[in-house]
């Protein structure tokens, strides 16, 4: 593939218009479709465009798909893009690894989604929350303390490697937002449940809320231009790894054991439920209440990227998304709902 073409964005495409370009593969998912007939659903970006369609094992790129696309990989392609009834798709020309020695003209800013505001700036937002609003010292000191050493991770490493967060500093962003709807919550709730002993704690819904995505520091290796899974993260994965960096930190900063164990107990429950990869389920006030702060934002970000792909029609989108289902974007123009036209 020559190098002296010129090189366009994935997100600059017309329908129906080809282009060469640089995209990360985020995922690639082996599945059958009802007759039993074998594909891959792969997901090409770019930093502000997706796209997800089907490769079928019998084409023309089902081999290669199989055997040496590689997810969180970056691939420099020459492809059309198009706008069908499911969905965006690419119709792939010509597709191989970024060679770093060999694609001068790479420009790391047309892969990686920017964070809404400078993760130098995220960072010093989530620190000032944590001295504000966690009042134990040694809980506090704790915090800090894995906000300092792992600072860089903090402010490069994304939320995931698909949908919500997947872009550089999203762990960061993520994090913050979670502490931002623990602390609301916890004020809300802390004096209704004065009469427990010990009394519900919100310097844990803070500390929890914090950490609890910590383990994907090293859960994803960032392997630029892409990020990839860990071995520790494919073989443990981010819950237990966070655990274990806690318990680091408090060798370190030692953290009473009762309050260290409800911090180990919050960071391993948030996901809810064993079927998404929660070893226990919430048991204590704070593990629920992070549990519901970390699901809102999640949800919430999810919708927001649903709601503003192209694939769909009209005022809906379509339902080839996380959830299955479609979400309504309202009507624009001023017009009815009900007629489809114009309100006078």
């Amino acid at each position: 593939m020559p190098t002296q073409r010129r090189i366009t964005a994935l997100a600059d495409l017309e329908p129906g218009q080809e282009g060469e370009f640089f995209a990360i593969l985020a995922a690639k998912e082996e599945l059958k479709t009802r007759e039993g007939k074998p594909y891959f659903r792969v997901t090409f970006r770019d930093a502000r465009r997706q796209v997800s369609f089907p490769i079928w094992s019998d084409s023309r790129w089902g081999a290669d798909c199989r055997n040496r696309w590689v997810a969180g990989r970056c691939y420099r392609m020459r492809a059309v893009y198009r706008e069908s009834p499911y969905g965006p798709e690419l119709d792939i020309r010509e597709i191989r690894d970024y060679l770093p020695d060999r694609d001068k003209d790479f420009v790391p800013e047309w892969v990686h989604p920017a964070c809404r505001e400078a993760p130098a700036r995220l960072f010093e937002r989530l620190w000032t929350l944590v001295d504000k609003e966690v009042a134990d010292p040694a809980l506090k000191a704790l915090v800090l303390h894995i906000l300092e050493v792992h600072r860089e991770g903090w402010c490069q490493t994304p939320g995931s490697l698909r949908h919500q967060f997947a872009y550089v500093g999203g762990l960061l962003e993520h994090a913050l937002r979670v502490a931002e709807n623990a602390v609301f919550l916890a004020r809300a709730y802390q004096d209704r449940y004065s009469e427990l002993d010990p009394r519900f704690d919100p310097d844990l819904v803070v500390a929890g809320a914090v950490l609890h995505d910590v383990g994907k520091l090293r859960e994803l290796e960032r392997v630029f231009p892409g990020e990839r899974e860990s071995d520790l993260g494919g073989l443990i994965g981010h819950l237990v790894l966070g655990r274990d960096l806690v318990r680091e930190a408090a060798a370190v900063c030692p953290v009473p054991a009762e309050k260290l164990l409800r911090l180990e107990h919050i960071i391993l429950s948030h996901h809810g439920q064993p079927e998404w990869g929660s070893p226990k389920p919430p048991m204590t006030l704070e593990a629920l209440l992070v549990q519901y702060a970390n699901d809102v934002d999640v949800r919430f970000e999810l919708v927001w990227r649903i709601l503003g792909d192209a694939g769909g029609e009209g005022a809906w989108t379509s339902d080839r998304n996380p959830f299955r289902q479609r979400f309504y974007r309202g009507q624009s123009g001023g017009e009815d709902p009900e007629k489809g036209v114009p309100t006078q």
